[in-house]
């Protein structure tokens, strides 16, 4: 598999990206909502201390897919028989996904600032001091920002199944290391 993309299939690089994304997306989203429905604060900055450097990972990641778009590789086209609104959908879905990922990031940092959860996660302070999340305004953003992640994995992942299993046209094979 070549590094760089094809007219008709990804490469290397943005397989591999999109794929440890994806599976650390999952992680934060079962880790982030663990986090909201524990009481105990120690089981808290243990999740937190997975939670907050993956999603740093996540935005380095996401910046290094957006600066690979840019700068070294094309995208595939679309498959020629779509219809437009499909590609028009598939395209703004991508780009949602983008922007949640950005305001997922913002709301975290954010939240770790204004909290000094940051220097609890450091070791700086003690794990009573945890405070509550919910009194920090970036906790709104960063709690729509998951159910909105949800949304766009349920419907990528289903536009993805569609192409797979309904028009048999070989898409989800684009997006993966060996030819199927």
């Amino acid at each position: 598999m070549p590094l760089k993309s094809t007219p008709t299939r990804y490469g290397a690089v943005a397989v591999t990206i999109h794929w440890i994304t994806a599976l650390l997306i999952v992680a934060l989203l079962v880790t982030g909502f663990r986090i909201a429905s524990l009481d105990d604060a120690t089981a808290k900055v243990a999740f937190l201390s997975f939670h907050a450097p993956t999603g740093i990972l996540i935005l380095l990641l996401t910046v290094l897919r957006v600066l690979w778009w840019w700068l070294a590789d094309r995208k595939p086209a679309a498959p020629a028989d779509d219809p437009a609104w499909q590609t028009a959908t598939a395209r703004l879905v991508h780009v949602l996904f983008y922007v949640v990922i950005f305001v997922m990031a913002a709301s975290g940092i954010g939240m770790m600032l204004l909290s000094g959860a940051g220097a609890i996660l450091l070791g700086d302070a003690p794990v009573s001091s945890l405070p509550d999340f919910d009194d920090f305004i970036p906790h709104i953003p960063h709690g729509i920002g998951a159910f909105s992640m949800i949304a766009l994995l349920v419907f990528h992942a289903g536009a993805a199944l569609y192409h797979h299993f309904v028009r048999r046209d070989g898409l989800l094979w684009r997006m993966w290391f060996a030819r199927g």
